[in-house]
């Protein structure tokens, strides 16, 4: 408790900029590990996507081992079975109309319901190729938007270091989703989409605290531009972390809860992206895209002179108390 209501009172000042080299090192594994599950693995994309057959019936009774054999049965490879309520969502590949047929009569025989109520969706490759064209385009015409904005509003160092946060958090989350074998679906795009929203958002909280600190650095400052952004960070970590918190802590009600006790299985691929995004993103613009834009202002020469002038006389007046810093910048 101690050590909350200090981080509380913002009487903890932690160097996360002085800490590159660790972040660094955290993020290339966690990418690592990342890239190696969606070349190993692969993404397991829904029948919006690639194409397919979907059978959903009412059976509540039943047991996910014996509608995956009736599937099985009627030959049908590797069958995805969900809950849906107090039904059934089965997706399979593409199967032709006789094979359509068999398997919903045979569904109707061993769950004793009616032929008509075994409903059949069909869904073809080519138009999961275009909802796959229009989410790339989607996610293209956000990513310039962001660009352009914080490119205006600050500066295109932040916008780089921005993009680049941004692109940490989805190469780490789509890792996850090829790791754990949850179907990418829609939802998930969706997903995906609200997470870059959230990331960018702190990032720019993070950024406008940066600007403001750094605006008053000078040629007689007592900080370098690191000491600047480092406070800057300090004074925004618990707004973050309570953001942070906030948004969670719901999501995670969907995803362990919802998916679990309540049978939500149509929600987990929407929530877990969000929970993993949501952690992943507060981690990036704290440990990832302030320390990159650090790393790129402190080759400008104006913070290379106060730097090698702090250094020289042994970098008097650069500590003290954060709140005292930052005033003085």
């Amino acid at each position: 408790m101690g050590l909350a209501r200090r981080l509380y009172r913002g009487e903890i000042d932690v160097d996360f900029v002085g800490k590159w080299r660790l972040w660094y090192s955290l993020s290339g594994l966690l990418l690592a590990v990342s890239l190696a599950g969606l070349l190993i693995n692969g993404l397991n994309l829904g029948v919006e996507f690639r194409g397919g057959s979907v059978f959903t019936f009412s059976a509540p009774s039943a047991t996910i081992e014996q509608v995956r054999e009736t599937f099985s049965d009627e030959g049908v490879h590797q069958p995805i079975v969900q809950t849906a309520g107090n039904g059934w969502r089965v997706t399979t590949e593409t199967l032709s109309e006789g094979t359509l047929n068999q398997v919903q009569s045979g569904v109707a025989k061993d769950f004793n319901v009616p032929v008509g109520q075994v409903s059949i969706q069909s869904i073809g490759a080519s138009w999961g190729g275009e909802v796959s064209q229009k989410a790339w385009i989607g996610l293209g015409v956000f990513m310039l938007a962001i660009i352009l904005y914080l490119s205006m509003a600050f500066e295109p160092k932040m916008a780089l270091a921005a993009i680049v946060a941004l692109i940490h958090d989805l190469v780490i989350t789509a890792g996850i989703y090829a790791w754990s074998g949850f179907e990418v679906t829609p939802a998930t795009l969706l997903g995906f989409l609200t997470i870059l929203g959230y990331s960018l958002y702190d990032a720019v909280v993070v950024f406008d605290m940066i600007k403001e600190v750094t605006a008053k650095l000078g040629h007689t400052s007592k900080m370098t531009y690191s000491m600047a952004a480092n406070n800057a960070l300090n004074h925004t970590l618990i707004r973050s972390l309570n953001t942070s918190l906030v948004a969670i802590l719901p999501v995670a009600a969907i995803l362990f809860i919802g998916t679990t006790l309540l049978g939500a299985g149509t929600l987990k691929d929407l929530s877990l992206a969000l929970f993993v995004g949501m952690i992943v993103g507060t981690y990036s613009s704290l440990c990832v895209a302030t320390p990159l834009l650090v790393t790129l202002k402190e080759r400008e020469p104006k913070y290379q002179a106060i730097a090698k002038r702090l250094a020289s006389t042994g970098g008097k007046g650069a500590k003290g108390s954060k709140s005292a810093a930052v005033a003085k910048g």
